[in-house]
């Protein structure tokens, strides 16, 4: 299957899952809570930059309702610099090829965004790569404080 053929496919299969009984208005919620304060964002940060209003940010975040539709998880999930897999699961993450085991371990413990995931297995080690779930976690949060230095520049 060529490499577009298989985006398309993954990107079926999202928007299938969307519509489907397995991702509940619940974990959705809690998915974009738990990446909004990852990222240091109050709600009405998040309701701003994404161009949604903030009480059914609220009402999303809490599970309460219909789960929400994939407009706006497409417009949260780009506020928060993350894709729609993050917002509805970690499958299209955790089943890549080339993720290393120790890394998967941490995305799924940590639930963290595909781009993240992606991002560390793409590091170029002069020495060895990580081997174990802590050293990985190490290097992701030094990213992760380096970035937020960033941040403050202005």
């Amino acid at each position: 299957m060529s490499p577009h053929n298989q985006r398309l496919t993954s990107a079926t299969n999202l928007l299938e899952r969307l519509d489907s009984d397995e991702t509940n208005a619940e974990e959705i919620g809690a998915r974009i809570t738990n990446l909004r304060h990852d990222k240091g964002l109050s709600l009405s940060e998040l309701a701003s930059i994404a161009t949604v209003s903030k009480s059914y940010l609220s009402t999303v975040e809490k599970g309460s309702g219909s789960r929400p539709g994939a407009a706006f998880l497409h417009k949260i999930a780009q506020a928060l610099g993350v894709t729609l897999a993050d917002l509805v699961g970690r499958e299209l993450v955790a089943d890549s090829p080339g993720i290393p085991a120790a890394l998967q371990e941490l995305a799924s413990e940590r639930n963290l965004p595909a781009r993240d995931v992606e991002m560390l297995a793409g590091i170029a080690f002069r020495g060895e790569a990580p081997k174990t779930r802590e050293r990985w976690e190490f290097i992701y949060n030094a990213i992760k404080s380096s970035a937020a230095m960033d941040s403050d520049v202005k």
